[in-house]
Parts: C-alpha cells; structure tokens; sequence
C-alpha cells in the first residue's frame, strides 16, 4: 500500500498521523508485530464482550485493493475534515479554511462530537482503531490493549460519503468513488485540498479494511 508524505501546514519531525490497514509492522519489525497482535487480539476481545464479533486476520491486507493515497499527514489535517463534517452535520455552510485557523467551527466541532454517535469524530488523533464491522456508534471500551474509542470501518466511510460533496468530491450515483475522481482529490490550489487528501486516505482504507477484514489502525 503506498505511502506518501506530503506537506499542509508546519510540521515538525516525528510528529504526524499515520494511517495503515492491518499491522502497521509486519514483516520488518517482529517486536511491533507482536505488539499489535496483542493489540488486535485484546480489542477483539473486547469487541466480543460489547456483542460485536470480529477475527483479526493474519497476515497483510491482498495488495492492490486500494488506489494511491497519503499514508501520513500532520495531526491538524484530520481536523480539517473534522470541521467540515460538523459544519455539515450541524447544518452551516462549509467553507474553506482560511489561514489554518480551524478555531472558527470549535463549537460546532464540540456540538457534533458531544452527540457521540460519529465515527470520524469521535477517535483519537494519533491512535486506535476503526474495525470492520457495521457498528451504528463508536464504542468507547476500557483501556487496556485495544481499548478505547474504537470506530467502524463501515460507519466512518458512511460519514465520509456523506461529508463528500461539501468538499468538492464527486461520487457516483451509488456512492463509490471513480479511478479518475480519486486521481483528481488534493490537487494543489484546490480550496479544500487539504480534506480531499485526508477523505481520500480514509475512504482507501475503509474500502480495504472492509474488503480484506482487516482493521484500520491510526498510529
């Protein structure tokens, strides 16, 4: 699965989200691997305890299920997308950042996501996991190894088709996304390029994660 840095606002080293489908570690760092195999199992435990059944697959998602996209972006990107869908769900026109201030929808941001029932919201910035399984809420589990808000993969790219407009993405009339639209998304000038690039990330990997069983892991 391809990754691609690029660059949306200041950016320190080290300091970004990351956004893979499956073991972020398989295959060259056995420690990781292990770790979130632990990880995986601890949360499908969990997941079993809430009334929702899920078997981590092993090994790594069949490539070529998804179409290029950025695997890694700075925090402050996902909050772009973040703002335009509660903007949206809190029915206020969706406007273009202007200068990366995002503080301008923080109490529509804080409204959609008080609501607890959405999946791009409500997840950590920079960890945890989105599975695939029709959830219709996220599910806030204890802490402990796959704990803590967890979202469906299935739910999420819900939200994602449905925010897809707002930000200039044009779906087919059955919800998917064309080869050339995708290859369109993020281009630079565009005024909501920014959550293009971080709509596309996601919407790749829910349709991976759902294809192949695997879960989307933010780290």
């Amino acid at each position: 699965m391809p990754v691609i840095l690029t660059q949306c606002g200041p950016m320190i080293a080290g300091m970004g989200l990351a956004v893979t489908v499956g073991n972020p570690c398989i295959g060259y760092d056995e420690e990781g691997e292990e770790h979130y195999r632990r990880q995986f199992a601890g949360l499908a435990a969990a997941l079993a305890a809430e009334g929702h059944a899920w078997t981590p697959p092993d090994g790594a998602p069949p490539t070529g299920l998804a179409r290029p996209y950025v695997g890694s972006f700075p925090y402050s990107c996902l909050h772009y997308l973040r703002r335009a869908y509660a903007l949206h769900v809190e029915g206020q026109p969706v406007t273009p950042v202007v200068d990366g201030d995002l503080k301008d929808a923080d109490g529509f941001v804080d409204d959609a996501a008080s609501m607890l029932d959405s999946h791009l919201l409500c997840h950590s910035d920079c960890e945890g996991f989105y599975v695939p399984v029709p959830i219709a809420d996220p599910v806030f589990l204890d802490e402990g190894p796959g704990g803590g808000m967890v979202g469906s993969s299935h739910g999420l790219l819900d939200e994602l088709r449905r925010v897809a407009p707002r930000i200039s993405v044009r779906l087919d009339e059955d919800g998917s996304l064309s080869d050339a639209e995708a290859d369109r998304l993020g281009a630079e000038g565009d005024p909501f390029e920014t959550e293009q690039m971080v709509w596309l990330t996601l919407h790749e990997a829910c349709r991976v994660s759902i294809a192949s069983g695997h879960p989307i892991v933010f780290h």
